[in-house]
């Protein structure tokens, strides 16, 4: 009788064989899809980048279109619209941005611009920021006695230096070494102008406003009462131009006269012991008056002289204290009453120092310059004074702008480049010599574009890229220079936006 195994014996690898067969198959799964694909990933926004062309805004500058890009989960990117963009702060007073990614700068200060990409159904909303800061730069800056004042693009003012008298218009005394915000805040300012404890300056609105020292009416208000905060003058709005002595205002309001053609009025008022203010008496002036019937350019002013240009014909016009020949009339010591022409020439801008005077000649860019010379400042290589103009040092320069100290004097040259020259102890000529009787070169920069002068202390404008930087150097006992310290200073430096 033959034996035979047993079933289960030789059934176990026929079992076997099926189920490696049945993986390779990818048998079990059961749902019926005979191919053995898998259901794809949904891709989703991961990330988004802001690209900005600057992270540094303007004040009241352009604006800029910032875009975003956005990252996804299986590491693709593209650009991306139809963005929520907002600010951190949830407002708009530092920054604004628009529903389309156009930023703006609103005022100084930092924020953060944010683009999302808001939620659609189970997919939560993705946002990318990034850090803007927005600054203004300097626009323009005056200097005199021991205080600074300069204006920014944000239409504000800012002073800094000695205040005893009320000068920073701050609403305080209290001298200041760093740059502050002139009272009342307004975004409106358009030009100011400092005496030796006194400002005046005009808004956007074409209204005038002064504070400070007020002991001889050069406020304007009627009384001999100081100020600490900016007062307006009287109620007219058609001032376009201001420029102050120690203690008395020359300044230019313009009317449409009955022909149609634009007159430029002069007005004058405050201290007028040597007839500063022109109208022939000694009397001091507490409100604004009216000097004459003529349309005039160009004004400046000294201690006690002042000097302009008429609008008809470009002369040169002087009147007030003479006791150095700072009227440029030939003469010394015998003041003038009235306003009185000097030479025929035609001129283009004017300047004054405390006894000095600066004019620069329309047909060519000239500059020439009278009166007190003692330490040089009229920059024809001598120590005596000048009654009559005479050329500054080196004929074949052309000059742009010009600004005059109590001993010193600054300016500008047609190429962009930094001049000073007179009374040096105090380091105003920005190097270290004690006085220079010729125009001397400060660094070698060809980017210069305005000047202004305190007592002892310059103060200049120069191009930063696309903007204004401000720079001060010399005495800086009461801060006058703005830069945090009161050491003086015999080369420029910078003052932070």
């Amino acid at each position: 009788m033959k034996n035979f195994a047993s079933p289960s014996l030789w059934l176990a690898p026929l079992f076997a064989l099926f189920a490696v067969l049945l993986s390779a198959c990818g048998g079990g799964g059961g749902g019926g899809d005979s191919g053995g694909t898998t259901t794809p990933a949904v891709v989703t926004l991961r990330s988004i980048a802001i690209t900005a062309p600057s992270t540094t805004l303007i004040v009241g500058g352009a604006t800029q279109t910032y875009t975003a890009t956005g990252t996804y989960t299986d590491g693709t990117t593209k650009a991306l619209t139809g963005l929520t963009w907002s600010t951190k702060s949830g407002g708009s007073t530092v920054v604004q941005v628009t529903s389309a990614g156009i930023v703006s700068g609103r005022s100084i200060g930092t924020d953060s611009v944010i683009a999302t990409q808001p939620a659609t159904g189970t997919v939560a909303a993705v946002s990318g920021s990034v850090d803007v800061t927005s600054i203004a730069p300097w626009t323009q800056v005056a200097a005199g006695g021991n205080q600074t004042i300069a204006l920014k693009t944000d239409g504000r003012l800012y002073s800094w230096g000695l205040n005893i008298q009320g000068q920073l218009g701050d609403g305080t005394n209290t001298l200041r070494n760093t740059p502050v915000t002139v009272a009342g805040n307004s975004t409106i300012w358009k030009q100011v102008a400092v005496g030796d404890s006194f400002a005046v300056a005009i808004r956007t609105d074409g209204t005038l406003w002064a504070w400070g020292n007020n002991l001889f009416g050069q406020l304007g208000q009627g009384d001999q009462v100081p100020r600490t905060v900016p007062t307006q003058v009287g109620t007219a709005k058609n001032w376009t131009y201001v420029a102050v002595g120690k203690s008395h205002v020359v300044a230019l309001s313009t009317a449409t006269a009955t022909t149609g053609t634009p007159v430029v009025s002069l007005w004058v008022w405050g201290n007028n012991y040597a007839s500063q203010l022109g109208d022939g008496k000694t009397v001091d002036l507490l409100v604004p008056t009216r000097l004459g019937t003529d349309s005039w350019l160009a004004v400046a002013a000294g201690d006690a002289h002042t000097i302009a240009i008429k609008r008809s014909d470009q002369s040169l016009w002087t009147w007030g204290d003479n006791t150095y020949g700072q009227l440029g009339n030939g003469t010394t010591g015998t003041k003038v009453g009235v306003p009185t022409q000097v030479g025929t020439a035609n001129w283009s801008a004017v300047a004054a120092g405390s006894r000095h005077s600066l004019a620069i000649r329309n047909d060519d860019g000239v500059l020439f310059a009278w009166g007190a010379g003692e330490s040089g400042q009229v920059g024809n290589n001598s120590t005596s004074l000048q009654s009559s103009p005479t050329q500054v040092s080196d004929a074949s320069a052309r000059w742009t702008q010009v600004a005059g100290g109590v001993s010193h004097s600054i300016g500008v040259r047609n190429d962009g480049t930094l001049w000073t020259w007179g009374r040096g102890v105090e380091g105003q000529l920005g190097q270290t010599v004690a006085s220079s009787l010729m125009p001397l070169q400060v660094g070698s920069l060809r980017t210069w574009k305005a000047v202004a002068a305190g007592a002892n202390h310059s103060a200049a404008l120069q191009t930063d890229g696309n903007n204004l930087s401000l720079w001060t150097w010399g005495l800086n006992t009461d801060g006058q220079l703005g830069n945090g310290t009161n050491a003086t200073a015999t080369a420029p430096v910078q003052i932070a936006y």
